[in-house]
């Protein structure tokens, strides 16, 4: 076997690469106690649900200890699961299901940073020469008493919290209540991935890696600068300043190859990063170079993009060629931090016609795809008062952003609302309608579709691991060819709001295999109806 035909077979044997993968939100999930909050009793007993659409693995959000400020993703214990979710023994049976399923597990580790309850925190702010005394990033004020630099929280106000134990400043890059880690400290890194070892130990097949190009922390604590005046409506402090010393340090990529390394030493386990922000291409791509750092990562060129166009996709896939040394991509249209896509791209009457043609388009993109839980249902963004809110982010900025709650809300098992029940959001009526157990006798449904899809996306190579090419990237169409050498696909979607005519080259050379409407052929044109796609294979005409 040469170099080359040794590449190909290892690519082949990986599971994550071109692998769909499930988002479980788990408060939000299943609830298996009647409590109004969904555990991981709940995530169990639904995994059939989750296997039977033909996904490869499950990304579990934060399920760990946590006061909950910012629902989970401000832990106080690496390794425990908070009471509100179970215990690690259910987190054990979670697992042993899901592999019983065929189902691989992946969880969120948040390595930027912390709860102010953590212990670990507690410690370090109780003065200035205890062990854990620079595990955080601690200034002091300047002359006038005010914080060390100008950089700005994520959720709004300054990045800098006053401290009395210790008479300084310390840094949190979202809430207060989330103090930043320094992990330029070694010994932070050691603590970090004994946590990650610890849950590896119990079975994990890979992490997401949460924010993690907040890592690491200009030491000299410059200013930022501020973003240029280019008309762009901001609603955060943050977006008024380009974040160039707040993160994206140069030195994370160090800190990456050990967690490498420590995912590799428990076999075929599968690392990816989030990475968000202005810039954020070009530091996915190098936290994911060569074969020493990340297997994937995971951007936001959709999550917060106001309008689906065949330029934005055509942007989004070609920065990530195949080319020796380049990372692998993973893309999502929806997700816990970002409103639900059909409501962000579509009017009412197309958000059903929004979800089936983005199912399809997600299936056919070169990379892995993440799919939140509720997308196989077309969920639309739901509308939750400003009294039901639960996110800060979604208080702080209101009514300006549509805010994260919305897409945070139950999973409609049942189009029965349960009596004298109540949960943590609430489960709103439109939901109700397309719920699991009315969309399972639809063969119609946006649940059957979506399984479909996968099917398609599964039994194709070419859809898995194959080249993408575009071929047309204009105002309304979008084509590209899918290919391995003994494969070709051509997807063409229409992301326009009126049918469009469109011809392929070699048009009888053409099958189509799969669509999100009526498309329609006569003679060498293919007839497109608003918001559609086809995928169709080289072989007969049909």
């Amino acid at each position: 076997m040469n170099a080359s035909q040794h590449l190909h077979s290892q690519v082949a044997r990986e599971w994550w690469r071109g692998a769909p993968i499930y988002q479980i939100y788990p408060y939000s999930f299943a609830d298996s106690n009647g409590d109004g909050i969904g555990d991981l009793p709940g995530i169990t007993q639904r995994l059939d649900h989750v296997a039977s659409l033909g996904v490869a693995a499950i990304w579990l959000s934060p399920f760990f200890t946590s006061p909950m400020k910012d629902y989970g993703y401000d832990i106080s214990d690496y390794r425990d699961v908070d009471p509100r979710f179970g215990t690690l023994e259910d987190f054990d049976r979670l697992v042993a299901r899901a592999h019983e399923l065929g189902l691989h597990v992946v969880i969120d580790q948040v390595f930027s940073h912390t709860s102010d309850r953590h212990p670990w925190f507690q410690e370090s702010r109780a003065n200035r020469d205890n062990p854990r005394a620079d595990w955080y990033v601690w200034a002091d004020p300047r002359t006038d008493g005010s914080p060390p630099c100008n950089w700005q929280s994520v959720f709004g106000g300054p990045a800098w919290t006053w401290d009395a134990r210790r008479c300084q400043y310390y840094l949190h890059n979202f809430l207060a209540a989330q103090p930043a880690l320094n992990v330029h400290s070694e010994s932070v890194q050691d603590a970090l991935l004994d946590s990650a070892r610890f849950w590896l130990d119990r079975g994990v097949d890979g992490f997401r890696l949460d924010a993690i190009n907040y890592a690491m922390h200009d030491p000299l604590l410059r200013d930022n600068p501020p973003a240029p005046v280019d008309g762009i409506a901001r609603t955060r402090p943050c977006d008024y300043q380009l974040p160039l010393f707040n993160k994206s340090h140069a030195h994370i990529p160090q800190f990456i190859r050990r967690i490498r390394r420590l995912a590799d030493s428990y076999g075929d386990r599968f690392t990816v990063a989030e990475v968000g922000g202005a810039g954020a291409e070009a530091e996915m791509h190098r936290f994911t170079s060569g074969s020493a750092h990340f297997h994937s990562a995971y951007g936001f060129n959709f999550l917060h993009a106001d309008r689906l166009t065949p330029a934005l996709v055509e942007h989004a896939v070609n920065a990530w060629p195949g080319d020796a040394g380049v990372g692998w991509p993973s893309w999502a249209f929806s997700n816990h931090d970002a409103p639900r896509a059909p409501s962000r791209w579509a009017s009412n009457e197309d958000r059903a016609a929004m979800a089936r043609m983005t199912m399809l388009l997600l299936a056919c993109l070169r990379g892995n795809i993440f799919i939140y839980q509720g997308e196989e249902l077309g969920l639309p963004q739901a509308r939750i008062d400003f009294e039901q809110l639960r996110d800060p982010e979604a208080i702080a900025n209101w009514p300006l952003t549509l805010g994260r709650d919305g897409a945070r809300t139950p999973i409609p098992w049942s189009s029965v609302a349960p009596a004298n029940a109540s949960s943590w959001l609430p489960l709103v009526a439109e939901h109700l309608a397309l719920a699991v157990d009315r969309q399972e006798r639809d063969p119609d449904s946006q649940l059957a579709y979506t399984r479909r899809v996968l099917a398609l996306r599964s039994g194709k190579e070419a859809l898995l691991r194959g080249a993408f090419e575009v071929i047309e990237a204009s105002a309304a169409i979008l084509a590209f060819r899918r290919s391995t050498r003994e494969q070709q696909l051509l997807c063409v979607f229409n992301l326009g709001l009126e049918t469009r005519e469109w011809q392929p080259a070699e048009h009888d050379s053409w099958r189509i295999i799969e669509s999100s409407s009526s498309a329609s052929r006569l003679g060498a044109i293919w007839s497109l109806p608003r918001l559609s796609g086809v995928v169709a294979e080289k072989g007969t005409s049909s």
